[in-house]
C-alpha cells in the first residue's frame, strides 16, 4: 500500500513544491517508516539546504517531538526538475499507540512532519499521519482487558490507557490505568502505577489471568 501525502507546500511563488510518500503508514512500535520525499522544482533553480522529516506525537497536552532525520544534505534543484529522496525514519518502543482494537483513539495521534529548508525560504510543513499499532504481546494484554469486561475510555502520549473497570471488579475501583514498558526483550504490564508483571515479549501468557492477579493486588493495597 503507498500513502501519499496531499500537500503540495509551494515555497513561494514559483517556487519547489514537496510531497512526502510513505511506503505504509500502518507500523508499529519499534519498525521503521520507508518512503521517499518527492520533490518538484518551479519556475526557477532552487538552493535546497535542508530536509528534514520529524516524527511526533499530539495529544491533549500538546505535541511533542519522537525523533529526527535529515535524508538529505544541501542540493541545487532545478527548475521544473522532479526528484525522489528515500527516507527511513526509525520508530523507538515507546512510541506512542494510537490505534487500539483496530479503531484509532480519540485525542492521540503519531505523524511524520516534513520541513524543507530553501535558500531565503522555509515550508514549517504539516502532519502526514501514521497509524501505530500495538506489538503482539500488548495487543495480547489488551485484548484479555476487552474479554474480561473492561471499557477503553482514552490514552495519552506517555502510553497510559484509561479503562472503565470491568462489572466484576466495581468494588476495587471504577476505573483504572493501564501502562506498557516494552523492551527489546520483555514487556511489562501495570496497573493503577503500582500493581505490575514484566514477561518476555515471544513468551505466551494467559494475560487475563494477570489482569485478574493484578487487580486483585490492587484491591489488597
Amino acid at each position: 500500500m503507498v500513502f501519499r501525502s496531499l500537500r503540495r507546500a509551494a515555497l513561494g511563488v514559483g517556487g519547489p513544491a514537496v510531497d512526502t510518500v510513505l511506503d505504509d503508514p500502518v507500523c508499529r512500535p519499534g519498525e521503521s517508516l520507508a518512503g521517499a520525499v518527492h520533490l518538484t522544482g518551479g519556475e526557477r533553480d532552487a538552493e535546497i539546504e535542508r530536509i528534514v522529516l520529524t516524527l511526533v506525537t499530539r495529544d491533549g497536552s500538546g505535541t511533542r517531538e519522537l525523533g529526527r532525520h535529515e535524508p538529505a544534505g544541501e542540493f541545487r534543484l532545478r527548475a521544473g526538475q522532479a526528484r525522489a529522496v528515500p527516507v527511513t525514519l526509525a520508530l523507538g518502543l515507546d512510541t506512542p499507540i494510537t490505534h487500539v482494537y483496530g479503531e484509532r483513539v480519540p485525542g492521540l495521534a503519531v505523524g511524520v512532519r516534513t520541513e524543507l529548508g530553501v535558500a531565503f525560504a522555509h515550508d514549517p510543513g504539516d502532519l502526514d499521519f501514521v497509524a501505530v499499532h500495538p506489538l503482539p504481546a500488548e495487543a495480547a494484554a489488551l485484548e484479555a482487558l476487552r474479554a474480561l469486561g473492561f471499557r477503553l475510555n482514552s490514552a495519552d502520549a506517555s502510553q497510559v490507557f484509561e479503562f472503565w473497570v470491568a462489572p466484576q471488579y466495581q468494588a476495587i475501583a471504577t476505573e483504572v490505568a493501564v501502562g506498557f514498558t516494552t523492551g527489546a526483550e520483555f514487556v511489562e504490564l501495570v496497573l493503577a502505577g503500582t500493581a505490575r508483571t514484566r514477561r518476555d515479549r515471544g513468551e505466551q501468557v494467559d494475560w487475563a489471568a494477570e489482569v485478574d492477579r493484578l487487580m486483585r493486588q490492587i484491591g489488597q493495597i
